[in-house]
């Protein structure tokens, strides 16, 4: 059995979410001879912004930058952290809950100045 596209039918879907998130809706659909229920989950996510952290120390000593992470979607995070650069440490994972917001502590320790 082959569908070439003769036997579909469109169905236009607008959909505005109100906020990042899991969005989830069930689409019954039914004729004389058939009934067909149809899922649909949309993930959102927020626009991607770049950021830039600026660290000023003296050498030899530590500075701590707190990083906020607010979950506005329906499920619990968790980040696993991979660093990369000389002197910069933080935990290798963190969960953030639903509708809360969890500080990322990422620390920089110069070894030289820099």
């Amino acid at each position: 059995f082959f569908l070439d596209g003769s036997d579909t039918v469109g169905l236009p879907i607008k959909f505005i979410p109100p906020d990042a998130g899991s969005y989830r809706c069930q689409i019954l659909l039914k004729s004389p001879c058939d009934v067909r229920v149809y899922e649909i989950e949309c993930v959102v996510s927020k626009d991607q912004v770049d950021a830039e952290l600026e660290f000023l120390t003296p050498a030899y000593q530590s500075v701590i930058q707190n990083i906020p992470i607010s979950n506005t979607s329906s499920v619990d995070w968790k980040f696993e952290a991979k660093l990369e650069g000389e002197g910069f440490y933080g935990p290798p994972a963190i969960n953030v809950c639903v509708g809360e917001t969890a500080l990322y502590p990422l620390t920089f320790n110069p070894v030289a100045e820099c």
